[in-house]
């Protein structure tokens, strides 16, 4: 396991597709916009995503791959790089956590955590 590096910071919007689902077939369509934050004095690139998915009865589902929409993108020093996709969840409620393997321009590689962060419908939570 890599390091994690305190330079990258990873901020998280999310939305409730309400068009997109069906509840009555419990499917709960929800966006995430994701914001990676290079506070660092180089350049890093992201390579890999790793994300646990897990909704309110308890089942979680792990999704691992290459880059993030397609990409695997270079994030230079202080700036940012942002990006949307989703998820469909059996539950009005979940929750998503994860990590990123990223690569400093030097080769040195390392981890950027996820913040979990809810999913939910509005007005479902108090």
């Amino acid at each position: 396991m890599t390091d994690v590096d305190p330079a990258i910071k990873v901020q998280v919007d999310t939305e409730y597709l309400e068009e997109q689902s069906t509840p009555a077939d419990d499917k709960y369509v929800f966006s995430y916009t994701i914001t990676i934050i290079n506070l660092g004095d180089r350049a890093a690139k992201l390579e890999t995503r790793h994300w646990l998915i897990t909704d309110a009865n308890g089942h979680t589902s792990e999704v691992q791959g290459a880059g993030v929409v397609g990409e695997t993108p270079t994030i230079p020093p202080n700036t940012a790089y942002q990006y949307t996709s989703g998820t469909v969840l059996e539950t009005p409620v979940g929750f998503m956590e994860g990590r990123y393997g990223m690569v400093w321009e030097d080769g040195k590689t390392f981890s950027a955590e996820i913040p979990a962060f809810r999913l939910a419908i509005p007005g479902i939570l108090h």
